[in-house]
């Protein structure tokens, strides 16, 4: 079941929120550092993380999932956010660059139909990135945060899902080595935490950020089976005089 929209929304306003925001929003900015002239999508709940792509990208879309609700986003200007079916996404074909995927995955009944959607609707060339709890992090274990939500993922369970859907695993990055506290003193720390996590403990992030190509397999058509060799044959028609060619190939014959 999706975390309900509000209480998304309210999570990312306290402190742990904005910190957790500020780690994995730029860890995804590592990942895509340019994304000039591209169209990004976020499916699930991405709005805290597309703020950076919105001057570069060519077009940035908030997919909200039904069941999860929808806000309007950004808060000024004009909306880019809607509700959707995420077994039905409203794109035609190869219309997006980059899919970022998160508050998600690990929370819909839907997760083979999302992800054959997300893999419809991406470009030949383009890159999916998808932002799950980490089964052996801390973040998993509190149900006070989005990210204790639902089930969270090795980054082999996450992969094997991704290649059975026909992705392409390409890169798998860790963050929030800080605990889901409300500690002052242990979110002052984070950016520092972070460093040391991602250095001596880098399977112990809070959340697993894997990025993923489109895997596109080549159609093996049938050969066709080789005609026949078809030769004219002259049936005589009762009636019906032969045409002169079939007449002088008779008289030849006779003689």
């Amino acid at each position: 079941m999706f975390a309900d929209v509000v209480d998304l929304r309210d999570f990312y306003a306290t402190r742990t929120g904005r910190v957790a925001r500020r780690i994995v929003r730029d860890g995804l900015r590592a990942v895509w550092p340019d994304v000039r002239g591209q169209r990004v999508l976020g499916l699930g709940y991405a709005t805290p993380f597309l703020t950076p792509f919105e001057g570069e990208a060519e077009r940035v879309l908030s997919f909200m999932p039904a069941q999860q609700g929808v806000m309007r986003w950004p808060a000024s200007g004009r909306n880019r956010a809607t509700l959707v079916d995420e077994g039905a996404l409203p794109l035609s074909d190869f219309s997006v660059d980059r899919v970022v995927l998160v508050h998600a995955l690990e929370t819909t009944e839907n997760l083979r139909e999302m992800l054959r959607e997300v893999w419809r609707v991406l470009m030949g060339d383009g890159r999916v990135v998808v932002i799950v709890p980490n089964r052996r992090g801390l973040w998993s274990r509190f149900d006070s945060t989005p990210f204790g939500q639902g089930k969270p993922f090795s980054s082999s369970q996450l992969a094997a899902l991704l290649r059975e859907m026909s992705f392409m695993p390409m890169q798998t990055r860790r963050a929030l080595f800080v605990p889901p506290t409300r500690s002052r003193t242990l979110l002052g720390a984070a950016p520092a935490l972070e460093r040391v996590g991602q250095r001596w403990m880098p399977h112990f992030g809070g959340v697993l950020m894997l990025e993923a190509g489109k895997q596109l397999y080549a159609v093996n058509q049938p050969k066709r089976a080789a005609e026949p060799v078809r030769q004219r044959v002259t049936v005589p028609v009762p009636g019906v005089a032969p045409p002169a060619a079939a007449r002088r190939h008779s008289h030849a014959n006779d003689a």
